[in-house]
């Protein structure tokens, strides 16, 4: 019965923990791999770097975005933070 008196507070902050740090992490980072295997041309996105741009070509792995001037710029997927707009095509789809 002791043994239970002490290991119940320990069991309680790992569900404390769980519920409140690591299950919502996971559920990010869950949404931003979904968000990133979602991209598509045209949407306007900002990388984890702060670039703002559109997106010009998807490979696998690898991603075009085009800036405001003009120039394309090659980036892993990965780095891709959000899509702040969507492609006209998928608004009109909708």
């Amino acid at each position: 019965m002791e043994i239970l008196g002490t290991l119940a507070p320990l069991l309680l902050m790992f569900v404390l923990f769980y519920f409140l740090l690591i299950r919502p992490q996971q559920k990010r980072q869950k949404a931003v791999q979904q968000m990133q295997t979602d991209l598509k041309k045209g949407d306007k996105v900002v990388t984890i770097g702060g670039l703002h741009g559109f997106v010009d070509a998807i490979d696998e792995d690898k991603i075009v975005i085009k800036c405001g001037d003009g120039s394309r710029l090659t980036y892993d997927r990965a780095a891709i933070r959000e899509v702040t707009e969507v492609s006209a095509g998928d608004m009109l789809a909708k």
